[in-house]
């Protein structure tokens, strides 16, 4: 706990420096720095209403967050989410709407075990292409996010659309596919706000991810691949097939995506939903430290980014909504730079003594 602690501080600092920055560019507009963060945390911290939608968009970054994480521990860079997301969003409606015999204890867990397969054998291509040819991964994930974009549009569009719907989207999902909505167990929640138990089920995921990793033998394995591959095949432990793992399992996890976005929210696949969930997972994940724990904090913040962004760029006179974007940019620029200076800083310290 004390190194996660540790391991957490840069990137707190990485947070600070960047809103420090950010009140520095908000005052040369001619703005209050500090009306303009009194907006911000008042509106994604400052009620229940603000709360609930902070949550509601953190769910999915932890979700790409996890997938981002469980990839690299493997030392393999996954920039393949989004379309993982896409085909595990829309395999996930697909059985909601066409599986609607089935009583709802079946059809629910069938709708997310769909979006996860769907995921996993997405992820698990550029997972078997790098274990057997050693093709790039980021190249390969990459492609897929192209391919899974153009292959379930055409699905949607030429398939499953409504008869004359001018929205592209897909058929709505039987009511027994549908995740509760937080209202329900939280009566002081109003009915309009999108949270769900999706976001149950991302910090689910986060644990099953915490003991996987850290405290089972797969999870070894799969971290001793990604410290050195060359040391782990010498130990005994299959590279290839672990590498088909990691991608596999980061892979379902950006699928649960559907637990929140189709399954929670919009009950029905809409063409375009995310706007780029799983590019932002990636700076999360830096930003938590590939640790479950910095994943669902990190999401959080960037959850109150996004929720925030309406609120500056209405109510305040000069800064605009992409300040919010400015934020999360000099957040991942800070965190990147942290071994360089953390090199530097040792060099000081070493000729200094």
């Amino acid at each position: 706990m004390k190194k996660f602690v540790l391991d957490l501080l840069f990137p707190a600092l990485a947070v600070v420096f960047a809103f420090v920055l950010g009140g520095g560019i908000v005052l040369v507009m001619g703005d209050s720095p500090l009306a303009v963060y009194e907006l911000f945390f008042s509106s994604a911290f400052g009620s229940l209403d603000g709360i609930s939608y902070t949550l509601f968009y953190a769910t999915p970054l932890i979700f790409t967050g996890l997938a981002v994480a469980v990839a690299f521990k493997c030392g393999l860079l996954n920039i393949g989410a989004e379309g993982q997301l896409t085909v595990g969003a829309f395999a996930a409606a697909w059985v909601g709407f066409t599986l609607t015999g089935l009583p709802s204890p079946l059809l629910l867990p069938a709708c997310i075990l769909a979006a996860m397969l769907a995921g996993a054998l997405w992820a698990a291509v550029p997972g078997l292409l790098k274990s057997r040819f050693g093709a790039h991964e980021v190249i390969n994930t990459i492609m897929m996010n192209f391919i899974a974009a153009g292959l379930v549009s055409y699905l949607v569009q030429y398939h499953y659309r409504e008869v004359g719907d001018p929205i592209l989207q897909t058929h709505e999902i039987a009511p027994g596919a549908c995740l509760a909505r937080m209202h329900r167990l939280i009566p002081a929640i109003p009915e309009r706000i999108p949270l769900s138990l999706g976001f149950f089920i991302a910090l689910l995921a986060c644990a099953a991810v915490y003991v996987f990793l850290w405290k089972t033998k797969w999870g070894y394995e799969l971290r001793a691949v990604g410290s050195s591959p060359t040391a782990a095949e010498y130990g005994g432990i299959s590279v290839p097939r672990n590498m088909v793992l990691a991608m596999a399992l980061s892979g379902a996890l950006a699928g649960l995506v559907a637990t929140s976005e189709v399954l929670g929210y919009r009950h029905r696949y809409y063409d375009g939903f995310s706007p780029g969930y799983g590019f932002t997972g990636i700076a999360v994940a830096l930003l938590g430290r590939n640790h479950p724990v910095g994943i669902v904090l990190a999401a959080i913040l960037f959850g109150a980014l996004i929720r925030s962004q309406l609120f500056i760029g209405i109510f305040t006179d000069r800064v605009s909504k992409d300040l919010t974007i400015v934020l999360q940019a000099v957040i991942i620029l800070c965190v990147a730079c942290e071994y360089p200076v953390r090199a530097a800083f040792a060099r000081l310290t070493k000729s200094e003594v």
